[in-house]
């Protein structure tokens, strides 16, 4: 058995619990990618998108034979999606980045300058959390997830935050506090540990993520900056 074998297939007893490694390995490429999205540094896309391949094998229960034997479509769902809009993130920081540093900002320069999402923003994201929550939660019920509506919301509230990570949105952050309230409880039924027990420590890093980029919502932006400094004085 080769390494990929045998993270697919290993599993740890916790408290008479058999949990897959690669739920906890998954589960740790997403906080890392948490920790690099509130410090606004480009690798964390891509750290994001190994954690989301892993976790859809473990979120498909029934399909792949997990311990739990649940399929939550929407916890794996996300993962494809979140992977598309990964890379969409991955591209617009990364230009965002060279962009900043073509005007002379310093290597280590973030890669976006939080800001508000506006009225406009605040309405995408209204109008897409109440009816796609609806809709999701639909397919979700006829697909036979467990615990639908949760689910639902937890694959649209994921798609929102991630979008808004992406655009530089402060609201991402909010967003993901109300995906956290409702995972945990839905993960904890589900015999989800490892994955309930990253979306508690998510939580804390969540809230100090908020109040990092609430704090640099007035940031000049490096490329303006790097302007600034070729005109003569």
């Amino acid at each position: 058995m080769g390494p990929l074998g045998w993270l697919f297939d290993a599993t740890l007893t916790v408290a008479g619990y058999d949990i897959l490694w690669r739920e906890i390995v998954g589960n740790l490429f997403g906080l890392a990618s948490a920790v690099g999205g509130l410090r606004r540094q480009v690798w964390a896309w891509p750290v994001g998108i190994v954690g989301n391949v892993l976790l859809f094998t473990v979120f498909l229960g029934g399909v792949f034979h997990t311990p739990q034997q649940t399929d939550l479509y929407g916890q794996a769902g996300r993962q494809v999606f979140f992977v598309a809009v990964s890379v969409y993130g991955w591209v617009r920081w990364r230009q965002s980045q060279r962009a900043a540093l073509e005007h002379g900002a310093p290597a280590d320069t973030p890669a976006v300058v939080p800001r508000w999402a506006g009225p406009r923003g605040w309405a995408l994201i209204g109008t897409v959390a109440v009816v796609g929550t609806v809709g999701f939660a639909a397919l979700f019920s006829a697909l036979g997830s467990w615990g639908p509506w949760a689910d639902a919301w937890i694959f649209v509230g994921s798609l929102l935050a991630t979008y808004g990570m992406a655009r530089g949105w402060i609201e991402f952050w909010l967003i993901w506090i109300a995906v956290d309230v409702v995972g945990v409880p839905l993960l904890l039924s589900a015999g989800y540990y490892p994955s309930a027990v990253l979306y508690v420590v998510y939580a804390g890093v969540v809230v100090y993520g908020f109040t990092v980029w609430f704090r640099a919502r007035d940031e000049q932006p490096a490329a303006a900056v790097g302007e600034r400094r070729e005109v003569p004085a």
